[in-house]
């Protein structure tokens, strides 16, 4: 494994779905041959590995294998924020991100997964930082496991940049808050990680449980929280290798569930409560009543509506009082593109 190049920022599997313009450009990248886990975990031995390792790994598997084997980032590499874009096809707010992006090259990573796996992304011009970004990607059903397993193949991907230290997560109808040097150093220098988590008695929380998942999962770890989370390195790693909690959410988390809204919440509930601001960086408006939340359209888009997502009160960040309690805000269609370059350099400072 020492002597093999990989990408540091896609590790790119044989699929025949995808076309070969969507291939990484190859680099360097120093593969360790023993397997990272987070500190204080269990994690497989060498003799568990090479049993593993070469057993009938499916492509998926050995991804995750890779990912965990990446060396630790040398400190004369600047640490870079993975943004991971979970679309069902184009990204309608790309022009938007572009100027996000703009100028801060070697800072951050890109990697989105489509769920349209027909879509071509074919037009996307070399200078975008969505230049063959696209990770190869498998069909992802709403409020399915499916969902989180698109999340575990967006972060295996990503860990294999070691310079990778903070992993978002974010939709196509997702806008950035503030300009990119404001978020790079709000993530990079944060003491936790922001994984929105709450117990929810009734049925749209504790009646979820599925009692099979005990006496892993109890009744009194079950987590509800919204889907879109920042998390660091570490957790990154241990949500890849977890073969403890994904199984039992693959198994018993179906129908009805709702595997996104609950399996990194009590996950992260579980093995990291002190490492977690336990709220999300992204806003969500869910005042109106139904399963989805409100959907942001060109009509909507207006100065105060921006000011007031950038300006709230009631969080905190690094044990301070902070009126900067959302990074990134949702859902907005792409009627939205020419309004919210328009307030772009305005009001959000790029």
């Amino acid at each position: 494994m020492r002597n093999v190049s990989f990408s540091p920022q896609l590790f790119r599997l044989s699929s025949p779905s995808l076309s070969p313009q969507l291939q990484p450009q190859p680099e360097n990248l120093v593969i360790a041959n023993e397997t990272v886990v987070p500190e204080g975990q269990k994690g497989p031995s060498p003799v568990e590995f090479e049993k593993v390792k070469h057993h009938n790994m499916t492509e998926e598997e050995e991804l995750m294998w890779r990912a965990l084997e990446v060396q630790e980032r040398p400190s004369t590499v600047k640490k870079k924020v993975a943004f991971m874009f979970l679309t069902r096809g184009k990204l309608p707010l790309a022009k938007l991100w572009e100027r996000f992006f703009n100028g801060h090259q070697g800072l951050f990573s890109v990697y989105v997964h489509t769920s349209n796996l027909s879509y071509v992304d074919d037009g996307i011009p070399e200078t975008s930082p969505f230049y063959r970004r696209r990770i190869p990607s498998k069909e992802v059903k709403w409020g399915m496991v499916s969902m989180v397993e698109a999340e575990r193949r967006l972060l295996a991907n990503a860990l294999l940049d070691a310079a990778n230290q903070r992993f978002v997560l974010l939709s196509e109808t997702d806008i950035p808050l503030f300009n990119f040097s404001t978020i790079y150093s709000y993530l990079i220098n944060s003491q936790h990680s922001f994984v929105d988590l709450y117990d929810l008695p009734g049925p749209a929380g504790r009646g979820r449980y599925n009692r099979r998942m005990s006496p892993v999962i109890t009744r009194s770890k079950w987590r509800k929280g919204s889907q879109w989370f920042e998390i660091d390195r570490e957790i990154a790693v241990a949500v890849v290798s977890d073969y403890t909690y994904f199984p039992l959410f693959k198994k018993h988390c179906r129908w009805g569930c709702y595997a996104d809204e609950h399996y990194l919440p009590t996950f992260v509930h579980v093995m990291f409560p002190g490492k977690n601001a336990n709220r999300s960086l992204t806003w969500t408006d869910w005042s109106r009543r139904g399963p989805h939340p409100r959907k942001y359209t060109r009509r909507s888009v207006r100065a105060e509506l921006l000011t007031k997502l950038r300006n709230r009160e009631g969080c905190v960040y690094n044990g301070k009082e902070s009126n900067k309690c959302y990074l990134f805000a949702r859902k907005f269609d792409d009627t939205c593109i020419d309004m919210l370059i328009h307030f772009a350099g305005r009001i959000m400072g790029f």
